[in-house]
């Protein structure tokens, strides 16, 4: 079976209870969004299942998913998928919309992941510090990032045991040798906890929106032997550059074209040496901590922190 094959049995599996659906008309769909339209396989799917989910008038986490694996929050490596979790409440953040009912940090042995649990899921509240099974959460991506979703079929059940919480974090080191496209000036989903990067005006999850600025790196460093693609963040991408969100704002203004933007950054970086720390998500590394230095024999270098991702 076909990998597009696939994707349209699950659709239609997912479905099946609630709207007149066929595998092949699933199918159908997908093709001509990947062959007429040259839509990513991935975003097809996405965009197939919520049409399903508008045409049966109800909500992603009223779906069938079958099964769910438990695994290692660093073991997380494909979107939209359900899994059950063992992990302790390390720290909770403030919500940024009036919709999240808690938002924050889980972590177990390999590390630790962002959660979210919107107030329509109706769960009880996580404790911090207390450890959880967590039964039938959903994985979210974006840029290679992932978290997880409580959602109103989630099972919640506190244990006794402490779990010790790993560090994820890695040290790389390298010469900047890749600005990659999507870098410099983006706009970003304005949808509540969405912030997938916009294409062409259009996020992938919540179709065309009025989009929000932002400013993102992605980067290759190369030491020699392996490369590896990190992501600086915007406070992180101001302090390597020296362009700050305003004035990346008006050079993209003057030119009336934002890939100025990414085109003045890459001429000031690419080529330098750094040495970035930070967590590894999926095949990133997040750049919570950066040194810009002269090459990797230079023993003086000055410590740039970049706020937490």
């Amino acid at each position: 079976m076909t990998e597009l094959r696939t994707h349209a049995a699950e659709i239609a599996e997912q479905f099946s209870d609630h709207v007149d659906v066929t595998e092949d008309e699933v199918e159908s769909k997908l093709q001509q969004l990947v062959e007429e339209y040259q839509v990513p396989l991935d975003e097809a799917t996405r965009s197939v299942r919520n049409s399903y989910l508008e045409e049966a008038g109800i909500e992603r986490d009223e779906i069938s998913q079958g099964g769910s694996d438990q695994v290692l929050v660093n073991e997380i490596d494909q979107d939209e998928q359900w899994v059950d979790l063992r992990v302790k409440l390390v720290d909770l953040w403030d919500p940024r919309s009036d919709s999240i009912s808690q938002v924050g940090l889980l972590g177990d042995e390999s590390g630790t992941i962002k959660f979210v649990a919107f107030k329509t899921s109706e769960l009880e509240k996580l404790a911090e510090g207390q450890s959880y099974e967590l039964s039938n959460v959903v994985t979210d991506e974006y840029e290679g990032t992932y978290s997880v979703k409580l959602n109103r079929t989630t099972t919640i059940t506190e244990i006794d045991e402490e779990i010790e919480v790993g560090d994820n974090s890695e040290t790389i080191e390298g010469a900047l040798v890749d600005v990659q496209s999507g870098s410099g000036l983006i706009k970003r989903c304005p949808e509540d906890d969405c912030t997938r990067v916009l294409q062409n005006g259009r996020c992938a999850e919540h179709g065309e929106v009025d989009g929000e600025f932002d400013l993102r790196i992605k980067a290759v460093l190369d030491d020699g032997q392996t490369v590896q693609d990190v992501i600086f963040n915007r406070e992180a991408t101001e302090e390597l550059t020296g362009i700050e969100l305003e004035e990346a704002k008006q050079l993209a203004k003057d030119a009336l074209d934002t890939t100025v933007v990414a085109d003045e950054m890459r001429a000031d970086i690419l080529g330098r040496y750094y040495t970035v720390t930070g967590p590894t998500l999926g095949r990133y590394v997040l750049a919570n901590e950066f040194e810009q230095h002269d090459g990797p024999a230079d023993a003086e270098r000055v410590l740039i922190k970049a706020r937490s991702i």
